[in-house]
Order: C-alpha cells, then structure tokens, then sequence
C-alpha cells in the first residue's frame, strides 16, 4: 500500500501466522493480542526474560546490541515476515540484545508459553518457525559484513530496502537519529547520506516520516549485501508473496 494507510489489522498481514495449517491459526486465534508498537519504544531489554512471542503486522522491530559505553548497533530487522522470539522456542528465554520498535505500527503478541506449547507439539510450526530462523541468521551474518566493509551510504541503502521489505507500504515512521543508532554511525553521517538521495529523488523525508519514491534506483545503489538476505530469504520463506518480494512502488 502506498503513502502508509493501513486496513484494519488482521492476522494474516503477518505472513508467518498466515503461513500456519488451519488447525493451529484456529487454536491460536483467541490468544493473540493486537498491540501497538509506538516508534522508539523498547520491547525488552538484553538478559531480560522474554514473556511474549510478537508478530508485527505493519511495524518493525530492529534487533540492537548495546556496548558497555552506550554505543549501539542494529544486527537484525523483524517486520510482517516473521516472529520477534526466536530464543523461546530455541531454548534460551533470553537474549543479549535489545529489541526496539523501528517503525511504528502494529503487531500481535502470544505468551511465550502457548508458543512453546504449540512448537512442541507440531511439525508444521516447528518447521515454519526454525526455517524463519535461518532466514534471521543470514541476515545477521550479512549486516555484520556490511557495517564492516561498506560506506554509510551503502548501509543505508540495505537497511531501507530490508525494511521495506517487511511493512505493507512505502512509508516508514522514524527519525534520523533512531537510524544512526541502528547502524552504529554518526548522526551526521546518515543525515548527509539521506540528504543525497532524496536530492536524487529516490526518497523524501520529512518530520518522521520516510517514504521510498524510487525503489529500483535503490537497488542499484546498494552493496550486494541486500541481494544476498533477499535471495535467501526468497528461498527460505515461500510464504512471503511474490508481489511483496519483488513489487517497486
């Protein structure tokens, strides 16, 4: 959708709960609980307890760690492909990052024990799930690559292009400090880095909000650290829909 209007939320714009068999969507349903997910916001802190699974609809939650000085840095982008959780239903309860609310939107949200219920008892689920987590991890991988060996420009490209990916539209609600935090980089980098692609046309920025004008001339003006993510996950996630995958606004 265009200029960020949004039907009203459904579980199935997050693609991973449309993706389950019927019977479990069924079984799930009343306990899932829309949520809003007001940009900026924490959801948990690193070593916290984890007491929920989220599952953004037209939001996105970025996946940051923090160093011991406050310096911080993004290591993964979770929207309506995928589940904000993985540690629970991969044993561990907690992580040591921090998760914030990217893009502002909306989101369901499962008790973690319900999900753990529910991973354990069907192969579909466990299935879906672990294969989103190795979408996950390639994209962790290829952002460690990226914020080593390319420019700010070049990061920022990836980073609009993974989070268009996951929202249903072509407008993101953040600020330019919020992406500076997220890639690891001075605020004035990526003020000088936005500044040159909206003077080209490919985006426009204005109190908060991001809209992507010309998604194809981004494309060309990103490291292959984007294709790398996107043809994993293409592969990975057939429940993703074409036209979301591969559609230019």
């Amino acid at each position: 959708m265009e200029n960020g209007e949004y039907p009203a939320p459904t579980l199935e714009q997050n693609y991973l709960l449309n993706a389950l068999p019927d019977d479990i969507k069924t079984r799930l349903a009343p306990h899932l609980q829309l949520i809003k997910l007001p940009l900026g916001e924490c959801l948990y802190e690193s070593g916290a307890l984890q007491r929920y699974a989220i599952f953004p609809t037209n939001s996105i939650v970025s996946l940051v760690y923090v160093l011991a000085n406050g310096d911080s840095a993004e290591i993964s982008v979770i929207g309506n492909d995928g589940v904000l959780g993985t540690s629970l239903f991969l044993g561990g309860n907690t992580t040591p990052h921090r998760a914030v609310v990217q893009s502002g939107g909306n989101a369901y949200r499962l008790s973690a024990q319900l999900l753990k219920e529910e991973f354990s008892r069907n192969t579909n689920l466990h299935q879906l799930l672990l294969t989103y987590t190795q979408s996950l991890m390639t994209q962790m991988a290829q952002t460690a690559v990226c914020n080593r060996h390319h420019t700010v420009d070049q990061q920022l490209c990836r980073w609009l292009l993974l989070s268009l990916d996951r929202i249903p539209s072509n407008v993101l609600t953040m600020t330019q400090e919020l992406i500076a935090n997220m890639l690891g980089v001075r605020r004035e980098g990526v003020s000088l880095a936005a500044a040159k692609l909206q003077k080209i046309g490919v985006i426009e920025y204005h109190r908060g909000r991001l809209t992507i004008k010309d998604r194809p001339t981004l494309e060309k003006l990103c490291c292959e650290c984007y294709s790398v993510v996107k043809e994993e996950c293409d592969r990975l996630l057939p429940y993703m829909p074409i036209k979301h995958k591969h559609s230019s606004h």
